[in-house]
């Protein structure tokens, strides 16, 4: 036959045939929604695999819930409470970071796009709007009730999914999906009990939780991975760096837009605008470098790679809270100093920089000169902190001097070298 029947084409996406009545309409990413189908492992090395409207849809509505972490650091930092502010931000990124991770990489093995599948990512996504609500109470009153309540709305309908998979498989691969669910299970009692617990014991309660968060993945490929396409996986991590990146511009805007309303001088809003835009650019430029589903093989170096993403996510969108507190220091509208105003954006922008080096884009790299350009461009970033109100505009040439460096080298490198 010249054509692929469709049970055969099915059969090579990794998918079951539809159980249902009929397809569904097209998506407009080849492949038709159907009312049910059977959970099977897509391949993970299924051609020209790409990510569906819905998974866009999805990292679109983790926009809402970023808005919210950003603009409670900001007020954190603005005020001069940086402790509580810093520390806020990091545990609710976390939740935040984490749901999107486990959706993403599950997405990636078993995207079967039925009905189900549908509905239950849309229980997801509301969950992700609940915890977005919860943010506010959770950096002010320190109440995290309606926080995890989002999460927890957000996990059990990925420990269903996980299920359904296990469902749909055997051998091997229902054990690695039924442990994913167990572990699910447990770990969200454990935010149950957490609500339970005294202040005083919250902090340790919360990091112990986080680390058996991280294990569960860990638990259960022990003795078969998932397949999840590492080129998707690239593509998923790189197109939510960008909307992180996007949220910063946004923030940044919006934040010199109520200064000139509120008349404050040109002269010194526009090189923290420029120096904030330039170093956003020098972000993209840095992390798009490298072909880095080329390094993703299997899952030691993708765990890493992809843990690693909380910082580097996590900078990204620090940076524009940091433009917000810069451009509240310089207007007088935060009751922070120069340094701290500073600080609050050299230090996310070198972090995120030193983070995707080591591990994004360090495994392509070959000279040591090669090497060192992101880690020296960092410490310079830190050192413009001092340079008072020019230190972000200095910040944002340092980052693209470091970008014009990396290319440069790229450049007179020696055959098989030039992929660096």
């Amino acid at each position: 036959m010249s054509e692929d029947s469709p049970t055969e084409a099915a059969k090579g996406t990794g998918q079951a045939t539809a159980t249902g009545v009929g397809a569904g309409t097209g998506t407009g990413h080849g492949r038709a929604v159907v009312p049910l189908v059977r959970m099977r492992a897509r391949s993970p090395r299924e051609a020209h695999r790409a990510a569906t409207p819905l998974e866009l849809f999805f990292d679109l509505c983790f926009v809402v819930a970023v808005a919210q972490a950003g603009a409670r650091l900001v007020h954190g930092l603005a005020e001069g409470d940086t402790g509580h502010g810093i520390t806020g931000y990091l545990l609710v990124f976390f939740a935040i970071w984490w749901a999107w991770v486990n959706f993403t990489w599950f997405a990636s093995a078993y995207d079967c796009d039925d009905v189900p599948y549908r509905l239950a990512t849309l229980v997801q996504i509301a969950g992700v709007l609940v915890l977005a609500a919860g943010v506010p109470r959770a950096f002010d009153q320190a109440d995290y009730t309606v926080a995890i309540t989002g999460y927890l709305i957000m996990r059990i309908a990925l420990t269903l999914q996980w299920l359904r998979a296990a469902r749909g498989e055997s051998g091997a691969a229902r054990t690695t999906a039924l442990r994913y669910a167990a572990g699910l299970v447990l770990v969200q009692l454990g935010w149950v009990g957490l609500l339970l617990l005294p202040n005083a014991a919250w902090t340790w309660g919360f990091l112990l939780l986080v680390v058996a968060e991280l294990a569960v993945p860990a638990f259960a490929e022990h003795r078969r991975r998932t397949p999840w396409h590492p080129h998707h996986i690239a593509e998923r991590h790189g197109l939510f760096t960008i909307i992180m990146l996007g949220e910063t511009i946004s923030a940044a805007t919006v934040a010199v837009q109520s200064a000139l309303d509120e008349s404050a001088a040109l002269g010194e809003l526009l090189p923290i605008a420029a120096g904030g835009l330039v170093i956003v650019f020098a972000a993209f430029w840095i992390y798009f470098a490298v072909p880095i589903h080329e390094y993703l093989i299997s899952n030691r170096q993708a765990f890493v790679w992809g843990y690693g993403h909380y910082v580097i996510l996590g900078s990204a969108a620090a940076i524009g809270a940091g433009i917000e507190v810069a451009v509240e220091q310089v207007t007088h509208h935060a009751h922070i100093s120069t340094l701290t105003g500073s600080l609050a954006v050299t230090v996310p922008t070198a972090l995120f920089m030193i983070t995707v080096w080591a591990v994004h884009t360090r495994h392509f790299k070959r000279s040591t000169a090669q090497h060192l350009v992101s880690p020296i461009g960092a410490v310079l970033v830190l050192a413009t902190s001092a340079a008072g109100h020019w230190a972000v505009p200095l910040a944002g040439a340092v980052a693209a001097a470091t970008v014009a460096a990396g290319v440069y080298l790229a450049a007179v490198a020696p055959a098989g070298q030039q992929d660096a």
